[in-house]
């Protein structure tokens, strides 16, 4: 299941692709940097910019924890953190999921889907995950 992440809510759309993930289904993102995080810039940017710093002032000897700052790797992590990594079925669910910034040149011409339940409808405030990224440090 190929499916575009564009105008996506994260949480919902990350819950939706855990419970298929879970099946046993195989699913690739594609627009992962251009799924939304609802809230506002300020809260959404403190959040995760505590998450990342966290590895450097709990442990300044660079072991851990570790956050990302590109956006499939910030989507990747939100769907790993649904799934029960720790055990192997949701270890065997979680490498079924790839995720990429912009599409692919194996996909350009493969159909893609959109989940319903997890659009973008009638909320004010939100940042892409690409903004966080680059308030985060990335280059992508």
């Amino acid at each position: 299941m190929i499916i575009n992440g564009e105008g996506h809510i994260l949480g919902r759309l990350a819950s939706l692709i855990s419970k298929k993930l879970l099946e046993g289904e195989e699913i690739v993102v594609v627009n992962a940097d251009q799924i939304v995080i609802t809230g506002s810039k300020d809260w959404i940017y403190a959040r995760y910019k505590q998450r990342r710093d966290r590895a450097s002032i709990s442990n300044p000897r660079d072991m851990g924890p570790k956050y990302p700052r590109r956006p499939e790797d910030i989507f990747r992590r939100t769907v790993r953190g649904m799934l029960p990594y720790k055990k192997p079925k949701g270890r065997t669910a979680y490498k079924g999921l790839k995720a990429f910034v912009g599409v692919p040149k194996e996909f350009t011409n493969a159909e893609t889907q959109t989940l319903a339940q997890a659009e973008y409808k009638n909320i004010k405030k939100g940042l892409k995950l690409s903004e966080v990224s680059k308030l985060l440090g990335a280059k992508f």
